[in-house]
């Protein structure tokens, strides 16, 4: 028994000094220099199939035919951010590069999940499998390899993140409840849903800034927008301004549909671009001022969304086919003394 104890004893003091050791070590002193470059990182939000990925391919590579160095990534599980960039085609992402390269005792290197054209430099984060794992804890895990793999020091002019508003999970909501970016943008259109969660980002930026946070709205864009006006009043409400409004023109979807970038200098499009991407820099982040649900449904019509309608509350007898037998309650209740 005493030999037992004894050759136990022995790693336990060995790991004791070790940790000892590794505690004693000073961290490397905090950065005095000048900042050599100041990257904007700029997350943007909107609700599903609302045009993020198509406004984001098309800033991305404006911004780098004006001279900028500028990394997409696409935060969203559906991994479709890069492919208008990449005209269609699928690059592998984070998240699956990361299990391979792992069940393959390798390391990931970023020629393995960062891939550029024309000046823009763009990655997938990826996601789960459906029913196969949380797709926030996804963006979390993606983003703490990034980190490994340099992402602080990477040079960057601009880091565009392209999140799914629909969802509230904290994966999605990282860069504004940690400060990972310093302003967000959300893209909505002229209908209940984008500007829902259009509202939602607001709110969770305000929620934030008053936890201490930094991070604030730069603004708004308008994508689809065919004039009716929802977007813009909402924006005016929220006190955020409009970065572009993108019309919503047939010439823009079909050459969207087909894996086409439009914002090249020169083109059809390209102004809408061009002052897309001036504002994106130049827009500071502000503290926005989010709608009530009935102030959002007050910016449309009451026959759009149904406020006519009058909630009538369910019954005992609808639910179960019978009347409710109300008992006295056993409880005792005494009087105060």
């Amino acid at each position: 028994m005493s030999n037992t104890l004894g050759a136990t004893a022995v790693p336990l003091k060995f790991m004791k000094d070790h940790l000892r050791a590794e505690a004693a070590i000073e961290p490397d002193p905090v950065a005095t220099g000048a900042a050599t470059k100041e990257t904007q990182i700029i997350a943007i939000y909107g609700k599903g199939g609302i045009g993020k990925s198509f406004t984001l391919a098309n800033l991305s590579y404006m911004m780098a035919q004006q001279g900028k160095k500028v990394l997409l990534i696409g935060c969203d599980p559906k991994s479709d951010t890069t492919s208008l960039l990449f005209g269609g085609r699928a690059c592998p992402t984070i998240i699956e590069t990361s299990s391979k390269k792992k069940l393959a005792g390798e390391q990931v290197a970023i020629g393995d999940v960062c891939f550029k054209r024309d000046g823009v430099f763009a990655m997938e984060l990826g996601g789960p499998e459906v029913g196969r794992g949380c797709g926030g804890r996804g963006i979390i895990h993606g983003f703490e390899l990034l980190e490994k793999l340099g992402f602080h020091e990477w040079g960057f002019d601009y880091v565009l993140l392209d999140f799914l508003g629909d969802v509230v999970c904290g994966g999605f909501g990282l860069p504004i409840a940690r400060d990972m970016c310093q302003k967000v943008i959300v893209v909505g259109s002229n209908d209940l849903q984008s500007l829902y969660v259009a509202n939602n980002v607001c709110s969770a930026v305000e929620y934030f800034r008053k936890m201490g946070g930094n991070v604030g709205v730069a603004g708004m864009v308008i994508n689809k927008d065919d004039g009716t006006g929802e977007a813009q009043a909402f924006a005016e409400r929220a006190g955020i301004p409009v970065l572009s409004a993108i019309p919503a023109h047939e010439d823009i979807r079909r050459k969207s549909a087909n894996y086409e970038i439009i914002g090249k200098p020169g083109t059809q499009w390209a102004s809408l671009f061009e002052t897309l991407a001036e504002n994106v820099g130049a827009a500071p982040p502000v503290r926005p001022t989010p709608l009530t649900q009935d102030q959002l449904l007050g910016l449309f019509a009451g026959d759009a969304v149904g406020r006519n309608v009058v909630l009538e509350p369910a019954t005992q007898f609808d639910m179960c086919g019978k009347t409710e037998v109300v008992r006295e309650t056993l409880e005792v209740v005494y009087d105060a003394a």
